[in-house]
């Protein structure tokens, strides 16, 4: 019986060994070019409680979870060279779990955003974090799941976000999920409690965007829609005929009630195929042109509902 060691041997050329050794080597790599980017956000004193959080820019910008810095105007950042900063909480997203801090200092070190659109379910997700007060720890896993979403604490839905069977405990709040290249792919924002192995992030597409208005108005203003959903593929055809930027639509599962989207009369298994004309890539896409929308004006979504289309007017309302 050939054993999986000689199987291995053949179909790759390499040993058992050798292949665990490139995978750790890919682990160490990572760690050692984005751990230093990594903080601990948060004092034993603070209601707040202890974080993570990622230093996105070499000017001190800090990256972490609304969550970790509840309530507070300032806090203390930790970075791995002994620095114990203070960070002034630049502005906050409740409605994706995201806060941007900012910090002074020389010679900061700083992780890059990658690209969350590319993602593959069962590449390699690294997180790095603090969890339980145990600074500069590293747990490994895969992505398990796109477009999954998770409800904060506003009871809004967070969408798009990523599953991983990544290891998190508390204290890992805040901190990166990285690729095998060491490109943050999502800040892990929350755990599934009494369950293993499924642990959830806010994608770095979503967090890039929130991010920009951050920096620039302090805030994000959001035309609000009022439904749940998730990405689905199409055909080319169906690509073709609508012009969708991209090989998918918006499934609508769920339409809040006294909502813009219940007022449009939109119904749960509607597909959103494009909005004023041009068609929608994907949820981020979606949140990122309706954010460009006047509050008090109105748009068109056009929708696919039982395989014919329709013209939805929604108002242009801010939650």
């Amino acid at each position: 019986m050939v054993s999986r060691s000689e199987i291995m041997l053949r179909m790759t050329g390499r040993t058992d060994e050798e292949i665990l050794d490139a995978y750790s080597q890919a682990v160490v790599g990572v760690v050692e070019k984005v751990g230093p980017a990594v903080v601990s956000i948060g004092t034993k004193e603070h209601t707040g409680g202890i974080g993570s959080g990622v230093i996105i820019t070499p000017d001190g910008f800090v990256l972490t979870n609304n969550h970790v810095v509840s309530g507070m105007k300032t806090t203390e950042v930790s970075l791995t060279d002994g620095r114990v900063l203070t960070a002034n909480v630049v502005g906050r997203d409740k409605a994706t779990d995201l806060a941007l801090l900012r910090i002074v200092a020389d010679s900061l070190p700083h992780a890059e955003f990658g690209n969350s659109e590319k993602l593959r379910v069962g590449q390699l997700a690294i997180a790095i974090g603090n969890p339980l007060g145990f600074q500069s720890t590293v747990s490994t896993g895969v992505i398990s799941a796109l477009n999954r979403s998770l409800r904060n604490d506003t009871g809004r839905l967070i969408e798009n976000v990523i599953q991983t069977d990544v290891a998190l405990n508390p204290g890992n709040s805040g901190g990166p999920l990285v690729d095998s290249s060491g490109n943050i792919i999502g800040i892990n924002t929350a755990m599934i409690r009494m369950a293993q192995g499924i642990s959830l992030a806010v994608p770095a597409n979503t967090a890039t965007w929130v991010v920009g208005q951050l920096i620039s108005k302090g805030k994000v203003e959001r035309v609000f829609l009022g439904i749940g959903g998730q990405e689905r593929p199409v055909s080319p055809r169906m690509q073709r005929f609508f012009s969708l930027p991209e090989p998918k639509m918006i499934e609508v599962l769920t339409v809040q009630r006294n909502s813009p989207a219940a007022r449009a009369k939109l119904s749960p298994g509607d597909m959103i195929a494009s909005l004023n004309g041009k068609g929608v890539g994907g949820l981020d896409d979606l949140h990122k042109r309706l954010s460009n929308i006047a509050i008090g004006s109105t748009y068109t979504l056009t929708i696919i509902r039982e395989g014919e289309p329709y013209n939805k007017t929604v108002s242009a309302e801010q939650q």
